[in-house]
């Protein structure tokens, strides 16, 4: 289990983990408000592009969530954990301390029968349901339930479920799909049961915020998403 820092830091470093967990959050509110408000022609593959881009910002809200429970967003242990739970609540109404024990439990049984990411079928539609209903709760469907009917006073029905419903769905496949299915599927024998894939920075922020580059996040939990490229380039030279 990897502990969080317990000392304030105003150094680079730490401010430049805030600003980028901000800048993540603030450009999810942008385009949700944005998107919200728009005419929708289902015609038009701009809205096909807006699902795309709102999908990706909910996924780095879960990371930047995640890099939260690693206490990489902030050293001010108040404010990483701050951070974190508010880009939890804002993807779907996930609850951060219900998220934080669970991955650390991953971690320190990675691909074994108490990871509660693993599944050992393999099959991506079983494995991809035990895996969200180990996160679900009944909370969260009331909370989204009271907070679209609340929304649709002001909104349009249809921008709130293309924009707003759509991509937290698809982002939990996006997540699953590269960030636990593909890197602990199949058997690894290396010290940390995981793949990585083949080195693409491009290809491996788009896809999963460099997640895809996860045997590298579990040999360095400690590194913050944005730095896992490193890892990688360090890990091949």
């Amino acid at each position: 289990m990897i502990s969080t820092p317990t000392k304030a830091s105003k150094s680079p470093k730490d401010l430049k983990g805030v600003l980028i967990a901000l800048l993540i959050i603030g450009a999810w509110f942008l385009s949700l408000y944005y998107l919200l408000q728009i005419q929708i022609d289902f015609w038009n593959p701009w809205i096909y592009l807006g699902i795309l881009v709102q999908m990706h910002l909910y996924t780095g809200l879960f990371i930047t969530a995640h890099d939260a429970m690693h206490g990489l967003v902030s050293d001010n242990k108040r404010l990483n954990h701050a951070i974190g739970w508010f880009s939890s609540l804002l993807y779907s109404y996930n609850f951060y301390w219900k998220l934080f024990p669970k991955h650390h439990e991953h971690h320190r049984f990675v691909a074994t029968e108490n990871d509660p990411d693993y599944h050992p079928s393999h099959n991506f539609f079983i494995w991809y349901w035990s895996f969200i209903t180990t996160y679900l709760s009944i909370w969260q469907f009331l909370l989204m339930a009271v907070t679209f009917n609340v929304l649709k006073l002001f909104i349009p029905q249809v921008n709130l479920i293309v924009f707003w419903m759509v991509p937290a769905i698809l982002a939990t496949v996006q997540l699953f799909y590269f960030g636990t299915y593909l890197p602990h599927k199949g058997n690894h024998t290396n010290k940390h049961h995981s793949g990585s894939q083949a080195k693409n920075h491009f290809w491996a922020f788009i896809s999963c915020y460099f997640f895809g580059y996860h045997y590298e996040h579990h040999d360095s939990p400690g590194t913050p998403w944005w730095r896992l490229w490193k890892v990688k380039e360090n890990r091949q030279n």
